[in-house]
Formats: C-alpha cells, structure tokens, sequence
C-alpha cells in the first residue's frame, strides 16, 4: 500500500497526533516523519512501521478510486 503526504497528514490530525507522537509510536525518527511528510523519499521500512502505527491506533486509507464518494484518496478513523 502507498502512503501519500496528504493521507498521513490527515491521518495525525484524526488522531491528534503530532509528528513527534507518530515518530515514537512507529519507532521511526522525528527526521523521518518529517522528510516524508516534506515530500522526500524514505525507505519502505520506515513507511510500513509509519503505516502499521496508524492501523493500529484505528487508521484506514483508501486509495484513489476505492470506496470514496469523489474517487480521490483519503482516511477513515474506525475506534475500537
């Protein structure tokens, strides 16, 4: 699955996270969150550990085309 930078964007501020929290919660670093968020390349590793943390904490993304009412990618927060 990809991760755009609007998706995890949006994804932290469902959560009321800051980079900071995403950064200890993934256990990737605070210049990773950053960096991807800032449009740079990071390595697979850090987006998959971005991506499981966000899964985790109830964070869904839908990806262009699927299951949105306008086509366009986005995020669903499901509480547990």
């Amino acid at each position: 699955m990809m991760l755009s930078v609007a998706q995890c964007r949006a994804a932290r501020a469902l959560l009321g996270w800051a980079a900071a929290e995403l950064a200890s919660t993934a256990a990737v670093g605070i210049m990773t969150v950053h960096r991807f968020e800032s449009g740079e390349p990071v390595r697979q590793a850090s987006l998959d550990k971005i991506i499981a943390a966000f899964s985790t904490a109830g964070v869904t993304f839908i990806e262009a085309g699927a299951a949105s009412p306008d086509g366009g990618e986005g995020v669903r927060f499901v509480p547990s």
